[in-house]
């Protein structure tokens, strides 16, 4: 009995502190945008005519949502990579910004010495280990953090650490800093309406497989719900975007049933086409299945949405963690994995 009971408080401290750390989102955000502005970063030679963003996971989706919300704004082309190899156009007139939360992902840290090799401008984002040894070894611009707490509870500096460096170097980004305190005050006005609305999803989510879709200007939005559900609820799902997945995956909705959950994440920017196309999906999938959710954030712009979006899908997927009686904290496949390659080497 004591064991058991030993087992159970560290299981809620383990959710005190997750919890804890999905609270202070918008505290992570407001705190990113003060260490960028505190930051004494040099000035780059030149401009550059692309821009890589390196990482993998919680520390690698920022990237996928910078590239997304820089769409419509920058010239320059963002391709985000999720590899150990950086794209062969990478040279010395490259940008690439390297995103590694404990700065020891081995994928990411593979790339960063390519593109070291390869003499391009690099930046890192990360709270220390390898990459930040290498930051101060070759003077790279840094945007550090505290370290010590799961990647995926630290979007918030991540994400303002990537629209920091793109709006320092010269790319045309949009107005990320009204968008971020847009959002930053709704989610603090807004906080007993999100949970309580996170609470209801959770129990619609429940024992699901859980099937993220998204219109344009959401699909990186849509990869980090499915991520958080992956991590934090222990539940399996993919995600989608429409058009995209009206030329195959639907079709594959032959096949569905009450089993499956869908999450349809919608914005005030949708391009009219592809709202049409999400109102008629809507009524192909709840011929499938009974569990069709649209969720839609206020906000004036896409980003405000995005970011309001995210932390709503957060506190779903901690309730989800809560109802599956699941360890929020635990990712000991992911530690084999890294264990069985570090035998290898």
């Amino acid at each position: 009995m004591h064991c058991v009971d030993l087992k159970l408080i560290n299981l809620m401290s383990l959710y005190a502190m997750m919890k804890d750390l999905i609270a202070a989102f918008p505290d992570h955000l407001e705190e990113g945008l003060k260490i960028a502005e505190r930051a004494k970063w040099k000035n780059p030679a030149k401009r550059f005519k692309a821009v890589v963003i390196t990482g993998l996971g919680g520390s690698g989706i920022g990237g996928s949502l910078a590239a997304e919300w820089m769409s419509a704004s920058s010239h320059t082309p963002i391709f985000v990579n999720k590899d150990y190899y950086l794209p062969a156009f990478v040279d010395e007139n490259t940008l690439v910004i390297a995103s590694s939360y404990s700065g020891n992902t081995e994928e990411t840290l593979a790339a960063l010495e390519q593109a070291i090799e390869r003499k391009a401008e690099v930046a890192i984002i990360t709270s220390g280990g390898r990459a930040l040894e290498l930051a101060t070894k070759h003077n790279f611009n840094a945007f550090v953090v505290e370290g010590g707490n799961p990647p995926r509870s630290m979007l918030g500096y991540s994400i303002t650490g990537l629209l920091s460096f793109l709006d320092f170097y010269g790319l045309k980004t949009p107005d990320y800093i009204a968008s971020w305190k847009e959002a930053i005050a709704g989610m603090r006005k807004d906080i007993d309406a999100i949970h309580s609305q996170a609470k209801i999803y959770a129990e619609q989510l429940k024992n699901h497989c859980a099937v993220v879709y998204c219109t344009d200007g959401l699909a990186a939005m849509g990869e980090r719900l499915r991520q958080q559900l992956n991590e934090n609820s222990k539940m399996l799902g993919w995600s989608s975007a429409i058009p995209e997945m009206n030329h195959n995956e639907l079709v594959g909705w032959a096949g569905g049933n009450q089993s499956f959950a869908v999450i349809l994440l919608r914005s005030d920017f949708e391009y009219k086409r592809n709202a049409i196309r999400a109102d008629i999906n809507k009524d192909i999938l709840l011929k499938r299945t009974p569990t069709v959710l649209e969720w839609k954030a206020p906000g004036s712009s896409l980003i405000s949405q995005s970011l309001y979006l995210n932390h709503l899908g957060d506190w779903v997927s901690y309730y989800l963690s809560e109802i599956h009686q699941v360890d929020i904290m635990d990712i000991k496949v992911i530690d084999f994995l890294k264990a069985e390659l570090g035998k290898i080497g």
